[in-house]
This record gives C-alpha cells, sequence and structure tokens, in this order.
C-alpha cells in the first residue's frame, strides 16, 4: 500500500477527526462519531493507537487542549488533520471512488 493511501479504519479515525475539528477531535469522541455515523462499534484503544500511527505518519498532529474540571483537571489530547492527512484523505477515497465506478448494479446501486 502506497504511504499516502489509509486502510478502511485509518479512514474512518482521520474523517472523524475532521468532522470535528481541531478543538473537539480527540480519542473519545472520534470514537463516538465512528459509532454514530458509521454505525460500527469501536474501541477508544484502538482508535488510540490509529492516532498514534497517523501522528507517526505525519497526516495528524496533537496538541493538549485546556484542563477539564470532569477529567479531574487533566487536558484532552486533541487532533488536526495535517495537509499530508488531507492528501491522503484524496489519495484513498479517489481510489474507492475509481474501483467502484460503474458498479452500481453489481453492488446494488447507490446506498
Amino acid at each position: 500500500m502506497p504511504r499516502d493511501r489509509l486502510s478502511e479504519f485509518e479512514l474512518l479515525v482521520i474523517l472523524a477527526a475532521l468532522r470535528l475539528g481541531p478543538e473537539e477531535a480527540y480519542t473519545v469522541s472520534i470514537a463516538d462519531t465512528i459509532e454514530e455515523k458509521a454505525d460500527r462499534r469501536v474501541r477508544r484503544a484502538n482508535v488510540h493507537t490509529a492516532l498514534q500511527r497517523l501522528e507517526a505518519k505525519g497526516l495528524v498532529a496533537t496538541h493538549l487542549g485546556e484542563p477539564r474540571p470532569e477529567r479531574g483537571g487533566k487536558p484532552r489530547r486533541l487532533v488536526d488533520v495535517t495537509p499530508d492527512g488531507l492528501a491522503a484523505i484524496k489519495s484513498t477515497t479517489g481510489a474507492i471512488e475509481a474501483l467502484s465506478a460503474g458498479l452500481d448494479e453489481a453492488i446494488g446501486g447507490a446506498a
């Protein structure tokens, strides 16, 4: 797999982070968004691991947010999608669109 392509789960994680934005995207909110939007059960530990991989690849960056009283004063580690992350989203979704183009009849039409 080329470096700029994402696995299915990495794609879900990075899309959820992008949807939430850099001030609301963190492990728990990303997991909740995937569960809500993709109707898929997600373990927070798996999201955390995926975020570590994405950060190591330079596709997301993290920073500490403000301390939160409901977390005992601990800040959340917030996630921001980098320009390379946006390019990886475009590359991956472009490949999916290219491969699925013209297959509406075979896969039961548009969802």
